[in-house]
């Protein structure tokens, strides 16, 4: 990991919640997330933010390193499932739909997820679109970790609305980038791609977890 990530490990009970949530991010990438987290919030003193909650897998190392950091973190999730977790796709899981409505809810996953946890207090679940929020959000973040839908569209929206509102010197976290088209979708890795091309600076990549540090400029 690059010396400009600080040398930051989730404590016992955090690592196991992780590892016992419903979700799909390794634990090396976590523990990388984790790291990005720590440093952003201790070098900005701001909230770190993930669009894709899911059932709360990574939101629980945010929520570690919110407390570690004397920080909050920010997890934002429309909770009807992306793309690929709709009925008939490779990643849908049946026990997440909601038998009263026919629809994907992951939100009650999320929430004893983080219960069981014990990280209630460091996290704000933010509900709905996330261009719709990003629009209303009127505050800076520390770390924005990018691990939504994962068409074009949806990867760019995530990109262009919460982006502008890291802080200098924050740091960027794309998840799934895949350079290889045969291990993946390729909506993260453009959006890693045009981050560079914008001025970010990679500065850690854990398997397909790319961290990178808005330059000051």
């Amino acid at each position: 990991m690059s010396d400009l990530l600080e040398t930051a490990h989730p404590g016992a009970d955090v690592l196991a919640a992780f590892e016992g949530a419903t979700g799909f991010m390794p634990v090396d990438e976590g523990l990388a997330l984790y790291a990005a987290a720590v440093t952003a919030a201790r070098r900005t003193g701001l909230p770190v933010l993930e669009i894709g909650t899911y059932c709360g897998r990574s939101a629980i190392l945010l929520a570690g390193a919110a407390r570690e950091t004397g920080t909050v973190a920010l997890t934002v999730d429309h909770h009807r499932g992306s793309e690929e977790q709709q009925p008939g796709w490779e990643y849908h899981d049946p026990e997440l739909v909601d038998p009263q409505v026919g629809l994907m809810d992951t939100l009650p996953r999320f929430r004893r997820a983080l219960h069981a946890a014990g990280l209630e207090e460091h996290v704000v679940a933010l509900v709905g679109r996330s261009p719709q929020i990003a629009a209303l959000w009127g505050g800076r973040l520390g770390l924005v970790f990018i691990d939504g839908g994962h068409t074009d569209e949806h990867a760019t929206g995530d990109y262009e609305g919460w982006v502008p509102h890291l802080a200098p010197e924050g740091l960027l976290v794309v998840h799934d980038v895949f350079p290889d088209p045969a291990d993946g979708g390729q909506a993260p890795y453009r959006v890693y791609l045009r981050a560079l091309a914008e001025g970010f600076e990679e500065i850690s990549v854990t398997g397909s977890l790319r961290v990178l540090r808005r330059t000051a400029g």
